[in-house]
């Protein structure tokens, strides 16, 4: 659930609540070139592997992950959720950055999850991936295969990928969410302000 997103981040960060099943995890190790992301426990565990250290945290504890540091995370438990507010923010010296374009990722990736269209990691299957990863490449890095063999797939997979109707943005992905718990609510609980 975006708390505070693009029609009402203002300066501050975007504030997300991400609930993460039994077993759930990020699409595979990645960095953000100008972005800095801040992870805080609400309920449950996050595992997290952030510059080749994982970390296990549980209800209170955080961890900060700056703009081109590698990481990855993952609900490690087999019965409970995780519930974890992600903060976003745009990294020092990245003022060209747009940091909405960060939710109009994550909009792509959770749109594409809800509807089946990725495989058990998670992961959009490559032709997706391929329009996504070129389109969004000034968000998200990811840290396998090599850069070379990364450029060379992208290069012949992301034009075949568009002539056969892949599209790196899908407006009815990137929609608005519905808050389920005010976004006050949560904020307030994390010790945050809505403003």
């Amino acid at each position: 659930m975006i708390l505070r997103g693009t029609e009402d981040r203002g300066q501050g960060p975007g504030i997300a609540h991400l609930m993460a099943r039994p077993g759930a995890a990020v699409v595979g190790e990645h960095f953000h070139p100008f972005i800095v992301e801040k992870f805080t426990v609400l309920r449950g565990r996050l595992d997290a592997r952030i510059a080749g250290r994982t970390l296990s945290l549980g209800p209170g504890q955080f961890a900060t992950v700056e703009a081109g540091v590698a990481h990855d995370w993952w609900n490690g438990s087999n019965t409970d959720e995780a519930h974890v507010l992600v903060e976003v923010g745009r990294a020092k010296g990245a003022e060209h950055f747009d940091p909405d374009r960060f939710e109009l990722l994550i909009g792509m990736l959770f749109g594409l999850a809800n509807d089946g269209q990725v495989d058990r990691k998670g992961r959009p299957f490559p032709l997706q991936a391929a329009v996504i990863a070129r389109e969004f490449a000034d968000v998200i890095v990811f840290t396998q295969p090599p850069p070379a063999i990364q450029r060379l797939a992208l290069a012949i997979l992301a034009p075949l990928a568009r002539w056969l109707g892949y599209r790196a943005i899908m407006p009815s992905y990137c929609k608005p969410h519905a808050h389920v718990t005010p976004a006050s609510d949560v904020l307030a609980a994390a010790g945050l302000s809505a403003k």
